[in-house]
């Protein structure tokens, strides 16, 4: 070991919404929290702005490669810097609602009950919408939760083509809403409601991301400190297994260990289940916390759908798209099983469709990308013990996923179809996700409230190892249907308020 080993009370793996907004709740408790990042911060740079350099040239990508089930490499959508994939996300930030939180009978199966409620975490739902500047109006959707307390901010205007969209789907027979964005916009605001914003990195600060909005601020209360460049590459128990003694970093001038008295993984779904199995030794011979042989079991991603709606005869002129959804058919598509919801992006430029479109000319694509509107087709993947992270002996990471939900994808995709069609549209362009695009991971290390059936409690607090806490999305039960960010945010301020975590 070259490097000098580091102590902190409560270390920190990874600096995204779950690490992050963990960091800064216990530095608001007083706690001394180290936070290690495997990347660095993201440079400001012209190229944050650069459609082609980020969705063609993939610049700001990690260069992992994982294995898919069918044994074919990949590179994952994941993203290596303070912030983690916030610094590149749409900024959505809805609530799940009160049903999610229950067992729910899908067309395919069951989603899983949690084990707490949504009024466990609604208070904390208020919390994070304050701290990452959640704009929004209660009232629009018919099938939003309840809440304690209003939205912290007014919903972002629709510019004149979306509002004259969201007419033309009312009189097609669907309930169009406001978005819930995490935006610092508002007359003393940083937003300058740019068309680079939904998977781009923000020049001005103004997304509310996890560096911006949480470690920035932790920082400055002189209780955190942020080692970055540092991978964990090993977990290592005490004797008797049944805490974490040291982790192993690797850092650029070589490996250190790093102590402390409690540990939280915030790695990702799919990252912090392989850090869990390659850590297996003869304390913990199927890995860190797993006798419940769930690590890295049930993994969900939302099966989604980017689609184009093409109209020749209407230019759209939006600069900020993204304000808008519908889902009125989030649990009754007709028959009593939930669809899912559709949701506005960020506006599409011609070149971003080439990295999906590759063959089509670009003076096409353009054309298209002038008289088109983007929406997110989203729907509920259901949780599969056979779909999971496996770490083979070269090391690397299989994720093997056969999506549990495509018939309600697929009548979710034939109604929206229907209504765009009603509201105007000649064509409708679609682009399915496919495991590469690892949207909104989840599920790889579950809650509930048996050991053998969990892997953590409801506070995130491993079954097996007293001092380890996973705080990211893979504790999720299911997946739901709206995107995980907010709700991982509200989890992380509800284990600081609720749990031993603090206690140190």
């Amino acid at each position: 070991m070259s490097s000098p080993d580091l102590y902190a009370d409560v270390v920190i793996v990874g600096s995204g919404m779950g690490g992050g907004t963990t960091a800064y709740a216990l530095a608001k408790k007083g706690v001394s929290v180290l936070v290690l990042e495997r990347g660095d911060r993201l440079p400001n740079e012209k190229e944050n702005w650069g459609p082609k350099e980020i969705f063609v040239d993939k610049r700001y990508k990690s260069k992992e490669v994982w294995v898919d089930g069918r044994g074919k490499d990949f590179a994952p959508g994941v993203h290596f810097y303070v912030g983690g994939n916030t610094k590149l996300y749409g900024a959505a930030l809805p609530r799940m609602r009160e049903k999610d939180f229950e067992e729910l009978k899908h067309l395919e199966g069951v989603s899983s009950a949690w084990p707490f409620t949504y009024w466990d975490i609604e208070p904390f739902y208020v919390e994070a919408e304050k701290m990452y500047k959640v704009h929004s109006n209660s009232g629009e959707d018919p099938t939003e939760p309840g809440r304690s307390e209003p939205f912290p901010y007014p919903a972002l205007p629709h510019e004149p083509y979306i509002a004259a969209l969201a007419d033309r789907l009312r009189k097609s027979g669907v309930t169009p809403h406001s978005n819930s964005m995490g935006i610092d916009f508002g007359d003393d605001g940083k937003c300058i409601r740019c068309k680079t914003c939904d998977g781009f990195v923000c020049r001005v600060g103004a997304k509310s991301d996890a560096e911006i909005n949480a470690i920035n601020p932790a920082l400055l209360t002189g209780k955190v400190k942020l080692q970055t460049l540092a991978e964990v590459i090993r977990i290592e128990l005490t004797d008797d297994g049944r805490s974490v003694e040291y982790l192993v970093v690797k850092g650029s001038s070589g490996e250190y260990k790093v102590r402390g008295k409690k540990f939280v993984l915030s790695c990702g779904a799919v990252l912090t289940a392989a850090l869990l199995l390659r850590s297996k030794s003869a304390k913990a011979p199927n890995g860190v916390a797993n006798s419940s042989d769930l690590v890295g079991r049930n993994f969900m991603m939302h099966i989604n759908t980017h689609i184009a709606a093409f109209d020749y005869k209407r230019k759209n002129d939006v600069i900020f798209q993204k304000t808008l959804s519908f889902a009125d058919w989030y649990f009754d598509g007709g028959k009593g099983y939930p669809l899912g919801i559709v949701q506005l992006i960020g506006k599409v430029q011609g070149i971003m469709m080439k990295s999906y479109a590759t063959k089509v000319p670009l003076a096409i694509l353009n054309y298209i990308a002038d008289r088109s509107v983007e929406f997110l087709v989203m729907t509920e993947d259901l949780a599969s013990r056979d779909n999971r992270v496996i770490i083979d002996d070269r090391n690397r990471i299989h994720l093997v996923r056969k999506p549990v939900g495509m018939s309600t994808h697929k009548k979710l995709m034939k109604r929206t179809l229907k209504v765009l069609r009603k509201s105007g549209y000649q064509a409708i362009f679609k682009q399915p996700f496919d495991i590469s695009m690892n949207a909104h991971q989840c599920g790889t290390a579950v809650a509930g409230s048996d050991p053998k059936k969990s892997v953590v409690d409801q506070y995130c607090k491993t079954y097996d190892v007293d001092n380890l806490y996973l705080i990211d999305s893979s504790f999720f039960p299911s997946s739901g249907a709206v995107n995980p960010a907010l709700t991982i945010a509200a989890q992380a301020l509800r284990v600081v308020a609720k749990s031993d975590l603090s206690n140190v």
